[in-house]
């Protein structure tokens, strides 16, 4: 079985105050697919994506990546193997400068210097920053803390990429660079995003989250001409589905 597989079975989470904002989730994501995981605000997208590298464990069920159930044991293998990037990237960057931010990880796994040189300078080249490896964290604009927070992600070799809204806060430009970059991972993609345009573009199946609750799991398009679901989940169609809805056919 692929170490990329990610699978939730029976996933339920309920936070110390009582809020259930899992329920059962069950699903399964094999090697190389590009997932969205959509869905109104408190619908559970980001307790979902932080179960599935353990910076949450489950109330109930669990989360598999391949063959090994996310335990205390098997935690530091699976954080190599599922790169998460957080929804603000202040939660990720911590360290005086940006290469150092990005140099943590590789380190931490016991890189020789001249591997983590290297590592940082294509993930930071990959992401259109290198010229600011220098700078502390907090000097940067959002856009480009965004970019670092990835880079720290690419910089570890992740065989399964996970998302919390890797557009928000990017101008037009910065977010078309993003999707050009996310475009290029070969390997599995999982994000969680309101930019449907983007989902559109760059994930071919799409699961529904409501109110904790897996309301639909299926190709993309299906899931966006599916006007009732979305009118239920308080969802809307991308625009470039909502111009094609309104031109008259020829």
């Amino acid at each position: 079985m692929s170490h990329h597989l990610v699978e939730a079975i029976g996933l339920t989470h309920v936070y110390e105050d009582g809020t259930t904002a899992l329920r059962d989730v069950t699903f399964r994501i094999t090697h190389g697919e590009s997932v969205a995981i959509i869905g109104a605000n408190g619908a559970g997208k980001s307790t979902l994506l932080m179960h599935l590298n353990g910076h949450l464990s489950p109330t109930g069920g669990e989360v598999r990546i391949g063959e090994a159930s996310i335990t205390k044991a098997t935690l530091p293998g699976i954080r190599r193997t599922v790169g998460l990037v957080f929804q603000d990237p202040d939660d990720q960057l911590f360290m005086p400068t940006v290469f150092d931010d990005v140099a943590f990880g590789p380190r931490n796994l016991g890189l020789t210097e001249g591997d983590v040189e290297r590592r940082v300078r294509e993930a930071l080249q990959c992401v259109g920053v290198w010229n600011v490896r220098a700078k502390p964290p907090y000097r940067l604009s959002g856009g480009e803390k965004k970019r670092v927070a990835i880079a720290g992600v690419l910089a570890m070799s992740p065989d399964i990429l996970v998302m919390d809204e890797p557009t928000s806060g990017l101008d037009p430009r910065a977010r078309r660079q993003l999707i050009g970059l996310l475009r290029e991972f070969s390997h599995t993609r999982i994000f969680t995003s309101h930019d449907l345009d983007m989902v559109l573009e760059l994930c071919p199946r799409t699961i529904v989250l409501f109110e904790g609750t897996v309301m639909a799991d299926g190709p993309t398009r299906d899931v966006f001409n599916d006007d009732a679901l979305l009118e239920r989940c308080q969802l809307e169609r991308p625009l470039a589905m909502q111009a094609c809805a309104g031109r008259p056919h020829s």
